[in-house]
């Protein structure tokens, strides 16, 4: 009996068990002040929509055989799930490990660094998932989304959010100060919410930009998430989709080895 008993006692959690508690500790955290962190994902589109969508709207065509209000409310549901995951992955991350030294007292218990890093991207794919959420609720009030596929766009927000997560994750593994984040944010993330179909079409960019924007993961995001908005489905989305996992699985690891290095030094 007391063997056994010892045997129960010692046996570790389960992997997905000690995950999931990186994943509920981050959510505890958020959810103290849910007000102010819940509150801006549902005020800044309408912000978007009005300052850009009706007013610009007014001298634009038709886009892709839709208003250009319609053609801007399906993409603005993907920027905010990139820029949610990159501020938690970056800044939020860099903050636990360097300041906060939260990190110390995790993986001094069962958890371990892939466990927490998994756990990190988890959490950050769910806050995605949440803004992605509001966005469609707002832009849906104003009848701009006319397809009820348009369900899944959350979806599509929490792979947003995997991707900037990994990607976010792995630019933190080579930043020493977090000054250093500015570069990452208004060198990359900026340029890449311009040109990556979100404000205007591809098509419509000269060829140099439409085959940048190819690498950019934000292309891939907001062509599945507009496909789900307008119900237009295509081939290209198996390639967008095989990007997107490939781009999580590839950065994530890179991201894993690099700081497994710094956090168990």
């Amino acid at each position: 009996m007391s063997d056994s008993v010892v045997s129960i006692a010692t046996t570790p959690p389960s992997f997905i068990r000690r995950v999931f508690s990186v994943w509920f500790r981050h959510y505890r955290v958020y959810t103290k002040h849910l007000l102010s962190n819940g509150l801006p994902p549902f005020v800044e589109p309408l912000f978007f929509l009005v300052g850009i969508g009706l007013g610009l709207g007014h001298y634009v065509g038709l886009i892709e055989g839709v208003e250009y209000v319609q053609f801007l409310a399906a993409g603005i549901t993907v920027p905010p799930a990139m820029f949610t995951a990159a501020f938690e992955c970056s800044f939020g991350t860099f903050i636990r490990l360097e300041f906060d030294k939260v990190y110390d007292g995790m993986l001094s218990s069962s958890i371990n660094v892939r466990d927490l890093l998994i756990g990190e991207m988890l959490f950050a794919g769910s806050k995605s998932f949440f803004f992605s959420a509001a966005v469609l609720l707002v832009v849906s009030l104003f009848k701009l989304i006319p397809s009820p596929m348009a369900l899944f766009t959350p979806v599509g927000g929490f792979l947003t959010g995997l991707m900037f997560a990994a990607l976010s994750l792995f630019i933190t593994s080579f930043v020493t100060t977090i000054n250093h984040f500015n570069f990452y944010f208004t060198g990359l993330l900026t340029p890449m919410f311009f040109f990556s179909g979100i404000v205007f079409p591809l098509t419509e960019m000269p060829r140099v930009l439409r085959i940048a924007a190819e690498f950019f993961p934000l292309t891939h995001a907001a062509n599945i998430v507009r496909a789900f908005c307008f119900n237009s489905f295509s081939g290209r989305l198996y390639w967008d989709l095989l990007y997107i996992i490939i781009f999580i699985v590839v950065f994530g690891i890179l991201a894993i080895r690099r700081l497994e290095k710094r956090l168990i030094t």
